[in-house]
C-alpha cells in the first residue's frame, strides 16, 4: 500500500499495527521495479486535522491500544513535511511506541525521536506563512471586492495556517495560492484546491502603497540586524512581499537616520542640557546635576555620581556609568573596578590625584536579581546621548590634554559612534575634547574576564595603553593622532 496523507497513514498504520506488521517487513516496488517503502510516498493532497478520521488504534471487540496525545499532534504536522521517508517515520515511531518503549517521545537522544521532532517543525513555516502572505485586491466574480495571495512555503502546509487567515480576515473573500495547494474562503466556507505556479498577472492595488508607507515610517533604524532579519524573512520570500522594495533603501539610509533620530529627540522628552547650569565651572556642574531628571534613571538611581578630580587636570577617565558602590557613594571608580584602576594607573607612572575620573552616564542603571542585589546594566544609547551634555560639559570646563575612554560606551560617546574596542583599542585620536583620545578596555571587564589567563592578558593592553598615555602628556603636538 502508498499512502499520500496523513488521513490515509493513519487508516493504513491501523491495520497494520493489528497485523503485528513490523517496520523493517514495509518493503515493495515501484512501478519501474526499483524497491521502495510502502509507506514512502509523495504526498499529492494536503493532511487533514488529527480529528477528522477515527481513533487510531482502535479494535472493535478488544483492548484499544494508546498512543500519547502529543505524538498524534505531532504526527500531523510531521506529515506535512517535504521529505521522502516521513511515513517510514512515523509509522517506526508508532510501532515502538505500542510495542515496548511508551516513553520513547521523552528520549530526546534518540535518532527516530530527534528526527520526528524536526519534521514536526513545520510549524515554524506555518508562522512565516502567518507573517508574510500579503494579500492584493482584485474585482470579484460578482463585481465585489477579493482579495488573492500568492506564498511559497518550504512544506505542504497550507491546511495548517488556513484556518489563521480564517479567523483575522473572516468577514474578506480570499484565496491563499502555493505551488503545491490553494485555500478560499467565500466569508461562510473554507475550501481547498489545487497548487498553482507563481501568477504574473497579479496588479499592484493602493492598499500596497498604504502598507509600503505604513512599514517604512515604522522601520526603526537603531534595531536594524540585517543578518537576522535575512534568516528570519529569507530572501526567497522578498518577492512577494511589497515593503522588500523598500529594504535595500532603508538599510543604505540607516547612519543617517540613526544620527537624525538622536540630534532631534535624544530618545527622550527631555536631555541633561534642560538642566545645564548657567555658569559651567566643575562646581556648579556637580550642584546642578544632583537634580538631573534628563532620563529615567534618576527615578531608581540613589543619587548623581559625578565627575571627581582636579578641576584642571591633563588626564580624564571616562568609565561608562556608576556601578552599586558609586551609586551609593556618591563617587565615580570607589569599588573593585577603580582599585584596579588605581593600580594600573601606579603602573604605568600616572599619579591617580592628577586625574580627573567621571562616566558616560551619570545614574546607575540596574536590574533587581536573586535576593534583591542590584545587577549593573549597559546603559543604551539614547540614556548615553541624554547625558552627554554633562560629559562635554565638564570636559569644556577642564580642557584635558588627554582623555582615556574606559570601555566601548565611552569611546562611542566620546571618539565616534561605530567605535569598536576590540579593533581600535590604543589608537590615538584627535577629537573636539583633547588633542589626545584614546580607548581601552574598562576595569570592570577585566575583572569579568572567564579566567586567570584572559584577566593577564587584558590588564596587560589596559597598562599599554595607559602608558601610551602617560607618553603623550609631554608631547605638545602628538605626530600620531588621527583627526576625528
Amino acid at each position: 500500500m502508498v499512502v499520500r496523507d496523513y488521513v490515509e497513514w493513519r487508516n493504513a498504520a491501523r491495520e497494520l499495527v493489528r497485523a503485528e506488521v513490523p517496520p523493517e517487513s514495509l518493503i515493495g516496488c515501484c512501478d519501474d521495479g526499483r524497491q521502495r517503502r510502502l509507506l514512502d510516498a509523495e504526498q499529492t493532497s494536503m493532511p487533514s486535522r488529527a480529528g477528522s478520521c477515527p481513533p487510531l488504534l482502535t479494535d472493535a471487540g478488544s483492548t484499544e491500544l494508546r498512543v500519547p496525545r502529543e505524538f498524534l499532534d505531532l504526527a500531523s504536522a510531521a506529515a506535512c513535511h517535504r521529505e521522502n521517508g516521513r511515513w517510514e517515520l512515523l509509522y517506526r515511531m508508532l510501532w515502538r511506541l505500542t510495542h515496548g518503549t511508551p516513553e520513547l517521545l521523552r528520549l530526546a537522544t534518540d535518532d527516530d525521536v530527534r528526527q520526528f521532532r524536526r519534521f514536526a517543525a513545520v510549524r515554524r513555516d506555518v508562522h512565516k506563512m502567518h507573517a508574510f502572505v500579503r494579500f492584493r485586491k482584485i474585482a470579484g466574480p460578482k463585481g465585489d471586492e477579493s482579495f488573492v495571495a500568492w506564498h511559497r512555503p518550504d512544506h505542504r502546509i497550507v491546511r495548517l495556517a488556513a484556518p489563521f487567515f480564517v479567523r483575522r480576515f473572516s468577514v474578506m473573500r480570499w484565496a491563499i495560492l502555493t505551488p503545491d495547494a490553494s485555500a478560499l474562503w467565500d466569508g461562510e466556507s473554507l475550501r481547498f484546491g489545487a497548487g498553482v505556479a507563481a501568477p504574473t498577472g497579479l496588479r499592484r492595488d493602493d492598499l500596497e502603497g498604504l502598507w509600503k508607507a505604513y512599514y517604512a515610517a515604522t522601520f526603526n533604524p537603531a534595531r536594524l540586524n540585517p543578518k537576522a532579519m535575512k534568516r528570519e524573512m529569507a530572501l526567497r520570500h522578498w518577492p512577494t512581499l511589497p515593503e522588500a522594495e523598500l529594504i535595500p533603501d532603508l538599510m543604505r539610509d540607516v547612519s543617517r537616520r540613526v544620527e537624525t533620530m538622536l540630534e532631534t529627540t535624544e530618545g527622550f522628552a527631555m536631555s541633561a542640557a534642560d538642566f545645564l547650569p548657567q555658569e559651567q565651572d566643575l562646581e556648579s556642574l556637580r550642584e546642578a546635576s544632583a537634580g538631573c531628571e534628563g532620563c529615567p534613571l534618576y527615578q531608581d538611581a540613589t543619587q548623581t555620581v559625578f565627575g571627581k578630580g582636579p578641576e584642571h587636570a591633563r588626564v580624564v577617565m571616562v568609565g561608562e556609568v556608576p556601578g552599586d558602590m558609586e551609586d551609593r557613594q556618591g563617587d565615580p571608580f570607589v569599588g573593585p573596578a577603580g582599585k584596579l584602576l588605581d593600580d594600573a594607573l601606579r603602573e604605568a607612572g600616572i599619579d591617580r590625584g592628577t586625574v580627573y575620573v567621571t562616566n558616560a552616564v551619570k545614574h546607575f542603571k540596574f536590574k533587581i536579581v536573586g535576593g534583591g542585589r542590584r545587577l549593573h546594566q549597559k546603559p543604551g544609547i539614547r540614556e548615553i546621548k541624554a547625558c552627554k551634555p554633562w560629559l562635554e560639559a565638564e570636559l569644556d570646563a577642564i580642557q584635558p590634554e588627554v582623555v582615556v575612554c574606559l570601555g566601548a560606551t565611552a569611546a562611542q560617546s566620546v571618539i565616534a559612534t561605530d567605535f569598536r574596542i576590540t579593533k581600535q583599542r590604543g589608537e590615538v585620536f584627535h577629537t573636539d575634547y583633547a588633542p589626545v583620545t584614546l580607548a581601552t578596555y574598562h576595569p570592570s571587564a577585566i575583572l569579568r574576564a572567564p579566567d586567570k589567563a584572559a584577566r593577564a592578558k587584558m590588564y596587560d593592553m589596559l597598562l599599554e595603553d595607559l602608558r601610551t598615555a602617560a607618553r603623550h602628556l609631554d608631547v605638545a603636538e602628538p605626530e600620531l593622532a588621527v583627526e576625528r
